[in-house]
């Protein structure tokens, strides 16, 4: 571990929740706590997390839950923006000093602090790391009538998750600049010249945006705590 790398951590969470019939995916509850304080808890259980920003709705920053402000002194709530990247930039420039940013999902509670660790360690060496799983089916290319134009070579190919993180000054000129197109983080790293290399966080490492997600989360936080007994 790299003790002296301070490490801040943003979080959007202002999604509206559509595929989840308007309910906001951070405010579930999972085994009885928000989705958001699963999502939260591997990051500030490391020592070197100095700052967590959560960028909420409009009407949830001028109000934030008593549960979310006061896990820890840590958090700190700004307005997110019209888009998820616009979130990020809002909560990046609220960022004290730090030597290393991380981006992490509200939605992905199942992050583990093993992932997280190996992640501050690449960023706090220079480089980006993101969270992901190697594709393991086959993937097509379609065309705008759902055509299959080409089967790219999957041993190349990974899903990208969170965290994303980066080197600060990094992160900070990725979102300095033009979000227009980003997918992620990385992509917006990539295009200011940043190296970023992928970490192998699993498929466990799953994002609650359906329904569905919330039993399939569940039974992975349980079957999880049953193994740490």
């Amino acid at each position: 571990m790299i003790a002296s790398a301070r490490v801040g951590v943003v979080v959007p969470a202002a999604g509206s929740g559509e595929r989840m019939g308007g309910v906001r995916k951070p405010f579930l509850e999972l085994e009885g706590e928000p989705v958001l304080i699963h999502a939260l808890r591997p990051f500030l259980a490391d020592v070197r997390v100095t700052s967590v920003i959560v960028a909420l709705g409009v009407a949830d920053a001028a109000d934030p839950p008593a549960w979310l402000t006061g896990a820890d002194p840590r958090i700190h709530v700004v307005q997110g923006g019209r888009t998820r990247a616009e979130s990020v930039r809002n909560a990046v420039a609220a960022l004290p000093e730090v030597d290393v940013i991380a981006v992490h999902d509200a939605a992905r509670p199942l992050v583990t602090p093993e992932v997280v660790d190996h992640c501050i360690e690449i960023a706090a060496a220079g480089e980006g790391a993101v969270a992901g799983c190697p594709a393991v089916d086959t993937v097509k290319q379609v065309d705008g009538e759902g055509r299959i134009v080409a089967t790219p070579d999957r041993s190349r190919l990974w899903y990208a998750h969170t965290p994303q993180v980066f080197p600060a000054a990094m992160a900070r000129r990725a979102y300095a600049a033009d979000l227009a197109g980003a997918t992620d983080d990385a992509s917006l790293v990539e295009r200011v010249g940043g190296v970023v290399r992928m970490v192998d966080a699993g498929a466990s490492n799953l994002k609650v945006t359906r329904v569905e997600d919330v039993a399939v989360a569940e039974a992975l936080l349980r079957a999880r705590r049953g193994r740490a007994k």
